[in-house]
C-alpha cells in the first residue's frame, strides 16, 4: 500500500498526471513557480523520490530526464481507501460512515461504479460479472506501487476469462 504522497509530491504528482505525457523537472518547475517561489533543484529531488518510490518511471533524454507515471490518480486514491478500508476493525461500520459524508454527486458516483462492475445481490455470491477495468472512465492502466496486481484478459477476449480448457 503506498503511503499518501506529501504535499509538494502530490503537486508535481498532479501535473503528471494532467499532463498524461512525459515530462521534465524543468516543465514542472516552470508550472510550479506559478504558484510558488521554488528551486530547480527542488523539483528534481522530489521527481527523483518519486522515481525511487516507484510513482513514476524515467527515461534519459540528453542529460536530463523525462518522468511518466506509473500508475493513474485514480488507482491512487483507491489504494488509499482500499488502505482505510482495510484497517477498520468494523469494514461495514466504516462504509456506513463514509456512504454518509458523501455527498450527492459523489453517492450517483458510486451508484455508477457498482453498476459498472455489474454488482448486485444475486452476484454477491461469486465474482461480478464485470467488463475489463479498462472499460471503466479513467481506470488505471497498472497498479499503484504495493498495490495488488490482477491480471488482465487475454488478447481479444473481451470478458476477461480464460477461454481455453476446463473453463
Amino acid at each position: 500500500m503506498p503511503r499518501p504522497l506529501g504535499e509538494l509530491e502530490d503537486a508535481v504528482m498532479t501535473r503528471v498526471w494532467q499532463w498524461n505525457r512525459p515530462v521534465t523537472v524543468r516543465e514542472v518547475l516552470e508550472d510550479l513557480q506559478q504558484e510558488r517561489s521554488i528551486a530547480y533543484t527542488t523539483v528534481m529531488t522530489v521527481m527523483d523520490n518519486l522515481h525511487q518510490k516507484g510513482w513514476v518511471r524515467r527515461e534519459a533524454e540528453g542529460r536530463a530526464y523525462r518522468y511518466t507515471a506509473v500508475s493513474t490518480r485514480a488507482a491512487y486514491s483507491a489504494a488509499l481507501m482500499n488502505e482505510a478500508w482495510s484497517t477498520s476493525d468494523n469494514p461495514a461500520a466504516a462504509l456506513v460512515a463514509f456512504f454518509g459524508m458523501m455527498s450527492a454527486e459523489q453517492r450517483e458516483a458510486l451508484r455508477d461504479a457498482i453498476r459498472i462492475v455489474g454488482y448486485d445481490a444475486e452476484s454477491a455470491a461469486g465474482p461480478p460479472a464485470a467488463p475489463a477495468p479498462e472499460a471503466l472512465p479513467g481506470a488505471p492502466s497498472e497498479a499503484p506501487p504495493g498495490a495488488p496486481s490482477e491480471p488482465r484478459p487475454a488478447e481479444g477476449d473481451s470478458a476477461g476469462r480464460d477461454a481455453g480448457p476446463g473453463r
